[in-house]
């Protein structure tokens, strides 16, 4: 059995519209087992609404690994495939990058490693359309992503100051990535841009060294939330009662309606306690019965691939808030290493040769 353990991922925090991302220590996982020849495949769904994730065909998980096989103009074999979900659907965390990155890298395992990480990495952007999510998914941390002169993706590792913690807000709603992006203009000022490009490179600075001011300034966009926000019920008043409490900002993560805020490490709690004392800032009116806010403490532990618990609850379980610490790590997490040159993210549990 080849297993993949895929975590959730936060994209652009704020001016970073489609090249900024970081992982989260939420995690997917996908199992891979080779069926007799005479079968085709299996799949099987577990966890988070796992009623709404297709067992056919047209599973991405699925979709992924065989896309790799035709990359490789190989025939794919026949597999049962098992997924465990805890990331939550449709929230702006990533959940389709974790298909996508776990279907690879699966099939890459089962066909015996033929494609290397920046293949793996082309391959997954090239499927997803941008690579804010799929590239902190498959290597962790924080990861600013662009093309160079030949087209090919340059990936830059952004360093992440011990002292900045990250507070996540998912409200008990959805918001599809196409709904987010309809709103978005077609074209922009030439000030709008210089205004991201500048806060980009403030935001990178700020992350860096953990300077308070410079991150206050540096979580302002216009490219893609002031269209945004108007989709997610609240968004003004947490994002100035997360203020209130200490956070240098609040953005919308990936295409929403997660709301993230950076802060520092005293702020965490205080800034997830806004939440907490009025989920309607969160929710939104109307939408407390049967509602659940989750706010996650999210801190950064830099090592590169440790393996970290999936849930630590801190305290208001059953009520509208549940904190749950996770930290800004998670690459695929590595717990077997066929070979660290090529192909890291995997458990394999079959007997291989290595010589």
């Amino acid at each position: 059995m080849t297993t993949v353990t895929v975590p959730a991922t936060t994209a652009n925090i704020g001016p970073g519209f489609d090249c900024l991302g970081a992982a989260l220590s939420l995690y997917n996982r996908f199992h891979f087992s080779q069926l007799d020849a005479a079968a085709r495949f299996e799949i099987q769904v577990r966890g988070l609404a796992a009623e709404r994730v297709s067992t056919e065909s047209d599973n991405l998980a699925y979709q992924a690994f065989l896309k790799l096989f035709r990359h490789i103009d190989q025939g794919p074999p026949p597999i049962r495939l098992e997924i465990d979900l805890a990331v939550p659907l449709a929230r702006g965390l990533g959940s389709s990058s974790t298909a996508i990155v776990g279907g690879l890298l699966g099939a890459n395992a089962i066909a015996g490693f033929p494609l290397d990480r920046s293949e793996i990495i082309a391959l997954a952007i090239a499927i997803e359309g941008h690579p804010d999510n799929v590239v902190p998914a498959l290597l962790g941390r924080c990861c600013l992503a662009a093309t160079g002169s030949s087209d090919r993706w340059v990936i830059c590792d952004v360093p992440w100051h011990d002292s900045i913690k990250v507070v996540v807000a998912v409200p008990d709603f959805e918001l599809s990535t196409a709904t987010a992006r309809q709103v978005l203009p077609n074209s922009y000022t030439k000030a709008d841009a210089i205004f991201n490009a500048a806060h980009l490179g403030l935001l990178l600075r700020g992350l860096e060294t953990g300077e308070p001011d410079w991150l206050a300034a540096a979580l302002s966009d216009r490219i893609h939330q002031p269209y945004r926000k108007v989709l997610i019920p609240g968004y003004d008043a947490l994002h100035q009662a997360a203020i209130a409490a200490g956070a240098y900002g609040l953005v919308i993560s990936g295409a929403g309606p997660t709301l993230l805020t950076l802060t520092a490490d005293s702020a965490a709690e205080p800034v997830a306690r806004v939440a907490h004392r009025d989920p309607e800032l969160v929710l939104g009116a109307g939408r407390r019965v049967g509602g659940r806010c989750a706010a996650h403490i999210v801190s950064d532990s830099l090592g590169r691939c440790s393996v970290f618990g999936l849930f630590g609850f801190v305290a208001h379980v059953g009520s509208f808030l549940e904190w749950i610490v996770m930290h800004i790590e998670g690459c695929v997490k590595i717990v077997f290493a066929l070979d660290p040159d090529k192909a890291v993210f995997f458990r394999d549990e079959r007997q291989i040769d290595r010589a």
